[in-house]
């Protein structure tokens, strides 16, 4: 006698599930990592030129300078505000898919607590069986030997 799980199917569906939430989690992880880069890169060209411009304003510059460099830093600030933006989005469809992921394992993982459980009762069932059968068969050898 073979364990049959009754589940087997819907497990095998759950778990393709969960793997493709996670691979979903996976490429949203991936997105928000390269969007975070991005505005930590435009981030950090802005504070260099804001120090850039600082030390050069010490020996001088030129109005037109002073105002190619501010035209410059607000075109920055604008790229890093819609960066800001896509980060935030990334984020949000990130903790998104992490909760749709955590579903699927908690699906998962009851069907296999169910499973857990109905291997453990045919295990138990089938001792059972076994120590009937034994007891039929002491039975009859004792039938057989008192006749």
């Amino acid at each position: 006698m073979q364990f049959q799980y009754k589940f087997e199917k819907i497990l095998t569906i759950k778990e393709r599930e969960k793997d493709e939430a996670l691979n979903i989690y996976n490429q949203a992880v991936k997105k928000f990592e390269e969007a975070a880069e991005k505005l930590y890169g435009f981030l950090k060209k802005k504070e260099d030129l804001e120090s850039y411009q600082s030390s050069k304003l010490v020996n001088g510059l030129s109005v037109q300078e002073i105002r190619h460099h501010q035209h410059f830093i607000l075109n920055l600030e604008k790229t890093i505000n819609h960066y800001q933006q896509i980060v935030v989005n990334a984020r949000n469809h990130m903790n998104f898919y992490q909760e749709k992921l955590m579903e699927k394992n908690i699906e998962v993982k009851k069907y296999e607590k169910i499973k857990e459980k109905d291997l453990t009762n045919f295990a138990e069932n089938l001792k059972q069986l076994e120590g009937k059968q034994m007891d039929d068969i002491s039975i009859q050898q004792y039938m057989s030997r008192g006749s």
